[in-house]
């Protein structure tokens, strides 16, 4: 009995930790607010930026919650459905796209709780 409850609180923990490693940035670009679960500003400046993204040209090139998107063609396959908004002030989140997957990064970690 103690065996079993021991394997099974081994399993949740693995579990658990397994889960904050595998969050993937599959990303859906949505026309409607509404359907999204985070609005997003593009910035000119990567000073004013929350997040640093870097498009990358497959999901399998995706590096947990650091910045590196793939946009996803279908809604039911991405991890986060987002909104681009027009307006800084109506944002969730500002990002800046990067060239480089190397500069991607969180410069503002308080809003890293967005994208898990």
């Amino acid at each position: 009995m103690k065996k079993n409850l021991f394997l099974f609180w081994c399993s949740v923990i693995a579990l658990l930790f397994l889960s904050q490693q595998i969050q993937a940035q599959k990303v859906y670009s949505t026309d409607s607010r509404y359907d999204a679960d985070v609005t997003v500003f593009v910035t000119d400046s990567k000073y004013d930026a929350d997040l640093l993204v870097y498009k990358v040209s497959s999901q399998y090139e995706t590096d947990g919650n650091e910045g590196r998107w793939f946009f996803t063609e279908s809604r039911y396959d991405a991890d986060k459905k987002v909104y681009f908004t027009a307006s800084k002030y109506d944002a969730d989140l500002l990002i800046y796209f990067v060239d480089s997957r190397y500069e991607a990064g969180w410069r503002n970690r308080e809003r890293i709780y967005l994208l898990y």
